[in-house]
């Protein structure tokens, strides 16, 4: 996105290539920005002014990164595209940020949302607004990430009692400064973004964190270790946390510079945590404590509720089916491990649950992930690095 919104040539260095990230690309070269393969990179030639609409209709799948990111961007395009997905991006929560962005000068046929038509006219009067973004961060990031291309810049004000994955907002913070906009948010709950032009630079994709859970609990489960390559010393990414968790649930945990490494302890243990800044962590965590020796309860994370599905409805709803005890919470859930047996497990066309159910199979003998493929849309090949994974332990 804001190598998109930045004039001049732009390198995304070892992108992930998965559905949502091809469909983030193929949409923006319907928005009029030329990316192009380059090796593992990606080649972002953004336009020194509006780009044009090329395709009258962008496909934005389940990513809700894509449905919140593009509306603004297509804003600042000349042209007219309408945008929809799959049938439940429909469902996940939008309308504030559509609401906001009409408010900011955008011609949208609706704000509550998708499908919808954005007639971009190459400029954003933009401004302050206020936004309850209580149901997802994004609805303030795909204002932010754009801000710098309003004619005014945006103000944005959290009106909402919570505010889930806050650290997702400091990640773009930090990405909008690091391509040259000026941020204000000293503030709590408060982002300012001047108008200004951005800088067309190379830059590199840190690993995604929260994905590699399902890799790193893995020992937790079978024993052995496992070692996870460039993980950053620094970084804003929620998932960070993930090591300490594991290391609370009973494994082991080293570090170097640029990798963690975690093991087999003396046992899987049950935790109580709250993990509102990291809740993509739920679902892993949960499949774990199915297979604790002792009680865990995980909050703070309502609004997974609203994601590819309800996620704490569908772990609830397949562990209970396979003999174990997990009660809904209205912002989480608790686990009471119980003996498990096998059988097929859905996936609620959500990645996320997937993962979560190939962890649980390693301690449970029979476990059947129905369309296991829906993982494709943040891990390429899902099957064959976690086969591969379990080859090499098993050598």
């Amino acid at each position: 996105m804001l190598a998109a919104l930045s004039p001049g040539r732009s390198v995304v260095r070892r992108p992930l290539r998965s559905r949502d990230t091809e469909l983030m690309v193929r949409a923006l070269r319907g928005l009029g920005i030329d990316v192009v393969d380059d090796g593992p990179d990606w080649v972002v030639d953004a336009p020194d002014g509006s780009p044009r609409v090329r395709e009258s209709a962008l496909d934005v799948g389940n990513a809700g990164t894509c449905a919140r990111f593009l509306p603004a961007l297509a804003a600042l395009s000349v042209g007219t595209v309408r945008l929809d997905g799959d049938p439940r991006v429909r469902e996940r929560p939008l309308g504030a940020l559509l609401a906001g962005l009409r408010t900011l000068g955008a011609d949208l046929d609706r704000v509550d949302a998708l499908p919808l038509v954005v007639r971009g006219t190459g400029r954003v009067r933009g401004g302050t607004v206020e936004l309850d973004a209580s149901e997802s961060s994004q609805l303030v990031s795909g204002l932010l990430l754009a801000a710098p291309r309003f004619d005014e810049g945006v103000t944005v004000r959290h009106t909402g009692p919570t505010l889930p994955s806050a650290p997702h907002l400091a990640m773009t913070v930090e990405a909008l400064r690091a391509a040259g906009a000026t941020v204000d948010d000293s503030v709590p709950g408060t982002w300012t973004v001047a108008p200004g032009r951005l800088t067309a630079r190379d830059a590199a994709v840190e690993p995604d964190l929260s994905t590699a859970a399902a890799y790193l609990a893995a020992p937790l489960v079978t024993g052995g270790s496992v070692t996870i390559p460039g993980w950053p010393r620094q970084t804003s990414q929620p998932g960070s946390v993930l090591p300490d968790l594991l290391a609370a649930m009973g494994g082991r945990v080293s570090r170097t510079d640029d990798s963690v490494t975690v093991s087999g302890g003396d046992g899987l243990h049950g935790i109580e945590a709250d993990l509102r800044d990291a809740p993509e962590l739920t679902l892993v965590l949960t499949a774990l404590a199915a297979l604790a020796d002792s009680p865990s309860r995980f909050t703070g994370v309502a609004h997974i509720r609203l994601q590819e599905t309800d996620r704490i409805a569908a772990l609830a709803t397949e562990l209970n089916a396979r003999g174990g005890d997990v009660r809904e919470l209205p912002d989480g859930l608790v686990v009471t491990p119980r003996p498990l047996t096998g059988g097929p497990m859905d996936s609620y066309d959500d990645h996320r649950v997937a993962m979560a159910w190939a962890v649980l199979g390693l301690g449970v003998d029979g476990v059947l992930v129905r369309d296991v493929a829906t993982t494709r849309k943040t891990v390429p090949d899902f099957v064959g690095s976690w086969t591969g994974m379990l080859d090499q332990t098993a050598g």
